[in-house]
């Protein structure tokens, strides 16, 4: 079994797993997450964030997002592109998002967009992390390109029942910290 195939059924028992959490675990690790995330010295800190909408059961991000604005943040949200090329594009408002890539809610394409340089912080999704901060994504490699441009700090959320050793290869990039309903854990 090749590889690919391998974290192809990797992802879909997590993904299996995720659809099987109680509701009130998903509701109370969406706010256990945003209070853990939004307590962050390096959240704090950043004046530009680079974010992403979760849907479906991935964790919660419009409370995020939305304290991230109100806290007076440059918020970006990713519109994806063929080749696994993703592109931070500001929002002043999670009302103007528009249908996008995948089925994924994305800024419309006339806003400003940002380099990988003007980020200081980034959200990175999950199916799971790692202990070490390694991720399984969704296969596209969106975020492993991403990462490998930008020396923003970068921050993986997910549900604590979820964390769990993910297999890697050399091209993987681990995130700096990982925020769960459980807690804070910093790799590098």
């Amino acid at each position: 079994m090749s590889s690919k195939e391998e974290k192809k059924i990797f992802r879909d028992g997590v993904l299996a797993e995720t659809e099987a959490l109680p509701e009130e675990y998903i509701r109370e690790s969406n706010i256990k997450i945003a209070e853990n995330f939004l307590a962050l010295p390096e959240y704090k800190s950043a004046k530009t964030v680079f974010a992403y909408l979760g849907v479906g059961r991935e964790p919660a991000t419009s409370g995020i997002i939305s304290a991230m604005l109100k806290d007076g943040k440059t918020v970006a949200l990713p519109i994806s592109y063929r080749g696994g090329i993703m592109v931070p594009h500001v929002i002043q408002s999670l009302d103007e998002m528009i249908p996008g890539k995948f089925g994924i809610p994305a800024p419309p394409e006339d806003t400003p967009s940002l380099t990988p340089e003007e980020v200081d912080l980034i959200i990175v999704p999950g199916v799971t992390f790692d202990k070490n901060g390694y991720r399984m994504g969704r296969g596209g490699g969106y975020y492993d390109r991403y990462l490998e441009k930008t020396g923003a700090f970068s921050v993986g959320i997910a549900r604590s029942r979820l964390v769990r050793p993910v297999p890697i290869e050399s091209h993987d990039m681990s995130v700096n910290c990982l925020v769960t309903d459980a807690g804070v854990t910093y790799f590098k």
